[in-house]
């Protein structure tokens, strides 16, 4: 005669009797391991884009103080021209204090470019052997005569 009552598997075990202690255990270290990779990368994208950001701001920023040292025509009222030499050395000048290397290019006698090159330094990339990552940015500033709304 067969018994009324089914017989319950032993704890931590599935009908067939394989036991599946720390399964949960394996799952939770992998998905930990998965998230710190998802982590660390989104870390070291936004700053690599953060660092792509302020070498744009420091390309604009010396673009400007280059575009600031004018020739002496400027102040007698004629059209504003592009002191050659003094925006370049401004502008060098400028990329030093920021402390990024750079280039800069005046364009007839009323431009002035500026590109930058950094580089940004990752936080977990680093453990993969990703040590720097390359930024640039550039910027121009171009000097022009207004009176009132219009340019002269």
């Amino acid at each position: 005669m067969t018994s009324p009552y089914r017989r319950r598997p032993k704890p931590h075990t599935t009908a067939r009797g394989a036991d599946e202690r720390g399964s949960v255990s394996t799952w939770l270290v992998l998905a930990s391991f998965a998230m710190g990779i998802v982590v660390g990368l989104a870390v070291d994208v936004s700053g690599q884009v953060h660092a792509q950001q302020r070498a744009r701001d420091v390309a604009a920023q010396a673009a400007r103080a280059g575009g600031q040292q004018l020739d002496a025509a400027a102040v007698q009222g004629r059209y504003p021209s592009i002191a050659v030499g003094q925006a370049r050395a401004a502008a060098q000048d400028y990329l030093a204090a920021a402390g990024v290397t750079g280039a800069v290019t005046v364009t007839g006698s009323t431009t002035i470019r500026v590109d930058v090159t950094d580089t940004y330094d990752p936080l977990f990339l680093g453990v993969v052997g990703i040590n720097n990552l390359t930024v640039t940015g550039d910027a121009t500033a171009r000097v022009i005569r207004t009176m009132g709304d219009d340019e002269t």
